[in-house]
């Protein structure tokens, strides 16, 4: 497959990637296409080309593109009121505050904007609550972290993480933070037995490291480790949750409840930033005024939104169709028998394939094909391509798509 004819592109498109080219920041890679449009699973590019989305702007965009009872509230609340900062109460702000607590279960909710900074929010909740509750002395509290986690690339992020494109040069890093191995209970009770843990820090499936489901019973283990060793279980759901695996949460797989829960991405049906930390009294209330905040967070338009995305998810049992799409993802991609494809694996609609090929380039040339076969999905570390198309997707657009990466898997022989 020649990566050279896949990306040739019409002049319109050159024209839009010439613009980033010379005027933005190089920190990203896309694939060489323009988009315009999206509804339900489909984008359409500036030449008027539609593609099946499944990438699902990792995952923000579960309730598909556009989704019109979200886009209504968005367009209703804009022209009321949009922003007041929490210099001063609005409307809705107490309103959505019980409408996510009564949801997922919790005392509190703390309002933020992007998925990094419900990740920041929570570990400086994690270590206030060291100690003021737990006793640890003053800036000796860790927090742990799993090997191949990714949770953002703010200075704090990438002090956890493992991959050197994400920390290599960026030093020097937060101290603090300790990493163990993932899936690994074991390697966990190990590390929770220093009395200075605060709290463990995990995704119920790694998403950005390829889709690493752990095994059965491993979040119920995390979950009694941490209660025996008096931590906090924070679950990073940025990805993972608001039905994208088959349930509203991925640690609902197992029934266990985190000490501390981010939510992001879906938590706006993927049209403004909107992110969540939820928790008990007992943490959240040794926040005091003045020690953390957001200008943005919690403002009227993002309340009003994620409200309604929130309200859909339920509304359209989109977790139930996730669960009944992924399995059907799943068995499709394995009838195809390919050769190229070491690995399948995912809940819901959070899946990924492995790609086996000689050529290192073998996943990003696999994903120029497909955009020119008219799907869109991104490769992760190399071999790794994630699947996971908004969760609209219907049995038919899942079998249309199948039979494009088929076709364009045989584009190796």
């Amino acid at each position: 497959m020649s990566s050279t004819i896949a990306t040739i592109v019409s002049e319109k498109t050159a024209y839009f990637l010439g613009l980033e080219e010379k005027h933005g920041a190089h920190n990203y890679h896309p694939l060489p296409v323009v988009l315009e449009r999206g509804e339900g699973v489909f984008l359409w590019d500036v030449d008027g080309k539609r593609y099946f989305d499944f990438l699902s702007g990792y995952s923000a965009v579960n309730q598909g593109h556009c989704h019109p009872r979200i886009v209504q509230s968005l367009i209703e609340q804009a022209s009321v009121l949009t922003l007041t900062s929490r210099a001063f109460h609005n409307n809705l702000l107490g309103e959505y505050e019980k409408y996510i607590t009564e949801y997922f279960g919790y005392d509190k909710v703390l309002p933020m904007n992007t998925g990094v900074e419900g990740g920041e929010t929570a570990i400086k909740l994690a270590r206030r609550w060291a100690y003021v509750k737990k006793g640890v002395a003053e800036n000796k509290a860790k927090v742990l972290f799993a090997e191949n986690n990714f949770w953002g690339r703010t200075l704090a992020a990438i002090s956890s993480s493992t991959d050197p494109s994400s920390y290599s040069k960026f030093g020097p890093f937060m101290p603090g933070f300790e990493i163990i191995p993932y899936n690994d209970l074991a390697a966990l009770e190990t590390a929770l037995q220093d009395p200075d843990v605060a709290a463990f820090m995990v995704e119920p499936i790694q998403g950005e490291a390829g889709v690493v489901v752990p095994h059965d019973g491993y979040l119920t283990g995390v979950r009694e480790l941490c209660t025996k060793y008096n931590v906090l279980f924070i679950a990073d759901e940025i990805q993972t949750g608001l039905a994208r695996t088959g349930r509203m949460l991925a640690c609902d797989h197992e029934g266990v409840r985190p000490d501390i829960l981010i939510l992001g991405k879906a938590l706006s049906g993927g049209t403004i930033p909107v992110s969540a930390v939820l928790a008990d009294d007992f943490i959240m209330m040794n926040i005091k005024p003045g020690e953390h905040g957001s200008t943005y967070g919690g403002n009227p338009l993002a309340c009003k939104v994620a409200m309604t995305a929130l309200a859909v998810l339920k509304d359209e049992n989109m977790a139930e169709h996730a669960e009944e799409m992924g399995e059907l993802l799943r068995t499709e991609l394995a009838k195809l028998n390919s050769p190229y494809i070491e690995t399948i694996r995912g809940r819901g609609l959070l899946n990924a394939i492995v790609i086996r090929h000689p050529n290192p380039e073998a996943a990003w040339d696999l994903c120029l094909a497909l955009k020119e076969a008219g799907l869109l999905a991104k490769p992760t570390h190399g071999d790794k391509i994630r699947f996971a198309p908004p969760l609209v997707i219907s049995r038919e657009q899942i079998l249309e798509a199948v039979a494009i990466i088929g076709e364009c898997l045989k584009q190796f022989d």
